[in-house]
Formats: structure tokens, sequence, C-alpha cells
């Protein structure tokens, strides 16, 4: 993985992190990456600060553009999520992202995983779907080869 600042065409600054250089490259090129502010997919990579280890740590850290994934931190160090009211603009790109997987997907329900599943083996058409599946559900798909997302579904934007 790699993790970029990127900044759109009217200056927001976020960032995205992607399989590698390649990867960010084409999906900026196709308009798939989006900023979460406006909306806007004229996309660049910001300057980013190299990572500067502290003082008395040797260890040098990757480059900026290191294609190697991050470390994973062990369990009980991971950051805790906080509850809290979400950003105006990641609701309103989930809202976005909603109205896309509705205008463009078929709605199965909960009969997600089976239809997945037939979907896989080519017993069903290829499409894309969306519904309701388990935790235990989404990790058979996915032991199985199946690969499923999992996103939070806000409220329609039309209300």
């Amino acid at each position: 993985m790699i993790h970029y600042q990127l900044r759109c065409s009217q200056s927001h600054e976020f960032d995205g992190w992607f399989k590698d250089s390649a990867a960010f490259e084409k999906q900026a090129k196709r308009g798939l990456v989006e900023c979460p502010e406006c909306g806007d997919t004229k996309i660049e990579r910001a300057l980013m600060a190299p990572a500067v280890p502290k003082k008395g740590n040797r260890a040098a850290r990757p480059a900026v553009e290191s294609e190697s994934p991050p470390a994973a931190a062990p369990p009980a160090a991971a950051p805790k999520a906080t509850a809290g009211p979400m950003p105006a603009q990641v609701f309103a790109m989930l809202q976005r992202m909603r109205a896309e997987v509705e205008k463009n997907c078929d709605y199965v329900g909960g009969q997600f995983a089976e239809e997945a599943r037939k979907i896989h083996r080519g017993e069903s058409q290829k499409r894309g779907i969306y519904g309701e599946a388990t935790p235990e559900q989404a990790e058979a798909l996915a032991e199985d080869g199946i690969e499923v997302s999992q996103i939070p579904w806000v409220p329609r934007a039309d209300g």
C-alpha cells in the first residue's frame, strides 16, 4: 500500500491509500479519485514531508513513495474509534456513493451471500449487487475468494 497526500483543482487537500503508484495514476486518469470536500475529480499528488526518524531512532522509515505495506500495530495499540458527528463532507460523499450503488447495482436484500456465490460460480448473470449479509456470511465469502465490501449506509440525499 502507498499513502499519498492529494490536492484537487480547488486546492482542497486530503489523503488516499492505493495499491501502488500505478493504481493511483490509473484511478485518477479515469476520474475515480474524488475530493471529499467538493467532489472534484481533477486530482494530483501534493507535496508530502518525508518521514524523519526521531533523534536516537536510527531505524529509517520508508520513503514517501515506498510501495511496501505499512507495519501493522499490535491489536492492543490500535486506536479506538470515537463516537461523534460525521464530518459533512464524508456524509455527502457516502450519500453520493449510495446513489451510485442504487443506480448501478441490483438490490438482493438478505439473499446477498447466496446471490454473490451464484454470480461467482457463473450460475447467475454477472452484475453489481448490494444487500445485507451477516459478518459471518461476509467472512465466508471472503474465504471462498469472493470479494465483498461493506460501506456505511447513510440516508439518501433527497431525504
